[in-house]
């Protein structure tokens, strides 16, 4: 960090830092699922994404007329679609097996659909169209942007809980599809319902914990201290939003942290660990490894909502279409194998690390190929592809490092004592 910030700038270094703790708390989640319960979720991006939509929900004001408009209609329906499928599972346990649930069942799911688009497709078509190039959805409830990072944790947990009724139950590689599979219908929903979020349109403008650097900059009090100081007042208003925020950010991971090590330490964390090393041992002695499992499937997930709402919160801005597994699943896996499955601190390692790598390798890749190619003519066809492969650097070295670490230390940097 210290040589990037000499030989680039401290802007590039803070930028650095506050992704990487942001990744950090995304490793220590998937490091609880993993690392000490051996669940094997590839659907992290789904449950990071709902951080970042539980950010949009909460802080954004509501949009003038909107639920005049239609909000109350697409709550209802929302309800209606909640009793159809109350009432289609208490039909099929209360039933017994026949033709006749059969067809009762498929008359309430097809019932309650009708009705549900019937009251849901008047009330959105409404809200969409309000203002719909600024606006176009319901918006949010207008709360400081720090009480969305909790509810970004609880909409996580809420999604987490419903998937691992449905999925724990799997053997470990139909989980990762299973739970794939969901981040990706997630994703889908996120895009493809403007009402809710504006979709594929985006959230721009999202409040923020931090004063805005323009604001500082015509601030008479901060000019005069950066006068003081000798430090440029456009790069001292930068450098300023951004320590606010890894300030932030670190107390988050601190006390993530500090009771994550509590729990794994405890007798909670052994009981974890000792079904994560032999199910049918600990099953044997007791414990109940479904319902263990869905506890910290949940505990994990609900870390990487927190993560989504905070980096929402960077951003200033809600962008489905950023939600890439490449991001926000593989990317994060590399922290954790990396740093050290089973280690909080490795995790966070990884995530510092990796993701300082994942920002540099490219324009370190780029000084490469120049040198490499530096005796060769300019056209050369070897000199031309060899200098628009450097943008690929970035997924070369991550397969690199990865094959490295799990060849020369397989157990991580700092492996699992």
């Amino acid at each position: 960090m210290l040589a990037t910030g000499i030989f680039t700038s401290w802007n590039s270094v803070l930028f650095i830092i506050n992704f990487g703790l942001i990744s950090a708390v995304m490793a220590l989640g998937v490091n609880l699922q993993w690392g000490f319960a051996g669940l094997f979720n590839v659907g992290i991006m789904g449950f990071v994404a709902l951080g970042g939509l539980a950010t949009v929900l909460v802080a954004m004001p509501p949009t003038q007329g909107a639920w005049t408009a239609g909000g109350l209609g697409i709550l209802t329906a929302l309800l209606m679609g909640a009793a159809t499928v109350a009432f289609a599972v208490l039909a099929y346990t209360r039933l017994t097996l026949g033709k006749l649930r059969t067809l009762i069942i498929m008359g309430i799911l097809i019932s309650g659909f009708v009705f549900y688009r019937v009251v849901f497709d008047p009330a959105v078509d409404a809200v969409e169209a309000i203002n719909p190039s600024l606006e176009g959805y319901l918006g949010g409830l207008n709360l400081p942007v720090l009480i969305a990072w909790p509810i970004g944790g609880i909409f996580a947990a809420g999604a987490a809980w419903l998937i691992g009724k449905t999925a724990l139950g799997l053997r470990s590689d139909y989980l990762a599809i299973a739970t794939l599979g969901i981040a990706e219908i997630i994703i889908a929903i996120i895009k493809n319902e403007d009402w809710l979020a504006r979709g594929v349109k985006n959230v721009s403008g999202l409040p923020r914990p931090a004063p805005y650097e323009v604001d500082l900059q015509n601030d008479l009090g901060f000019i005069q201290m950066t006068d003081r100081l000798g430090i440029d007042p456009i790069l001292a208003s930068t450098l300023f939003v951004k320590l606010i925020y890894a300030v932030l950010f670190i107390a988050v991971l601190a006390i993530l942290f500090v009771l994550l090590q509590r729990a794994v330490n405890s007798p909670w964390g052994r009981m974890m660990r000792a079904i994560r090393d032999n199910e049918v041992a600990a099953e044997a002695m007791g414990k109940d490894v479904t319902a263990r499992h869905l506890q910290v499937f949940v505990l994990g997930s609900a870390i990487c909502g927190i993560a989504g709402a905070m980096m929402t919160t960077l951003d200033g801005q809600l962008t489905p279409g950023t939600y890439q597994p490449l991001r926000f699943t593989f990317l994060i896996w590399v922290m954790v194998i990396v740093g050290g499955s089973g280690n909080n601190l490795g995790a966070v390692l990884g995530g510092l690390l990796i993701w300082w790598l994942w920002v540099m390798v490219e324009p370190l890749g780029l000084g490469v190929m120049k040198f490499i190619t530096s005796g060769m003519t300019e056209g050369y066809w070897l000199k031309k592809h060899l200098m628009e492969s450097a943008a690929h650097m970035r997924l070369f070295t991550m397969g690199l490092v990865l094959l490295l670490v799990l060849r020369f230390s397989p157990n991580g940097l700092i492996p699992e004592k």
